[in-house]
């Protein structure tokens, strides 16, 4: 039985470039007093730590997909226990971004049963860049509408099941999109980053990940 090989981490250079991120990090909170890019930093820095994570716990191809789902299915437990325990409720960005979650859950626990090849994996890889790639984008609007300055936050504007009640769906895509005064409040944060912020670092992480999944037999 053949087991797969894959290059060894080099821990020095690892270690030094993680200096020179905490160096640059100092650098940037005491020389820029703007919030973009700080928060733009943080986004990304916590992004390639943890798909850097995800890649090095990353195990065979099955048990990985069965990862993934289990990942999904925490972070809407998470996402509920914010709204229902803490009473935060999710703005229409964050329920488009949990309708992305819910569906990359969805096709996580199919190829876990399905157990593809290669080529099927593949297959995987591209519909959870789509999917994935969308939460990206709701969740970048999202972050861009919370560091604009409060004087130029949209209004707060109506609930997302009233739009769909009253409004086309194409009319009420675009105001989701356009984003109101409840998507730029951040409400909830851990290590500086805010509920927008973490699902961006997760949608970079599983897209990452399901590609990495191709080559692990």
């Amino acid at each position: 039985m053949s087991v797969a090989r894959y290059p060894s981490v080099p821990w020095p250079w690892v270690a030094l470039l993680l200096c020179i991120a905490l160096l640059a990090q100092e650098y940037l909170f005491s020389t820029i007093g703007r919030d973009v890019p700080v928060a733009a930093y943080r986004v990304a820095l916590m992004t390639v730590a943890v798909t850097s994570f995800a890649l090095v716990v990353l195990p065979y191809r099955r048990l990985g997909y069965v990862m993934g789902f289990v990942v999904c299915a925490a972070l809407m437990g998470f996402a509920l226990y914010l709204q229902f325990g803490l009473d935060l409720d999710p703005c229409p960005l964050c329920i488009l971004q949990r309708i992305v979650v819910v569906a990359m859950a969805i096709v996580f626990l199919i190829a876990a049963f399905h157990n593809p090849e290669r080529p099927g994996a593949r297959v995987y890889a591209f519909v959870q860049l789509i999917l994935g790639g969308t939460g990206l984008a709701l969740a970048a609007r999202q972050l861009w509408l919370q560091s604009l300055p409060k004087d130029q936050v949209p209004v707060c504007g109506m609930s997302l099941s009233y739009m769909l009640d009253t409004l086309p769906l194409t009319e009420t895509l675009r105001k989701v999109l356009e984003g109101s005064g409840e998507c730029a409040e951040k409400g909830w944060e851990f290590l500086h980053l805010s509920i927008a912020g973490w699902t961006f670092v997760f949608f970079v992480a599983a897209i990452v990940a399901t590609f990495a999944l191709i080559r692990r037999d």
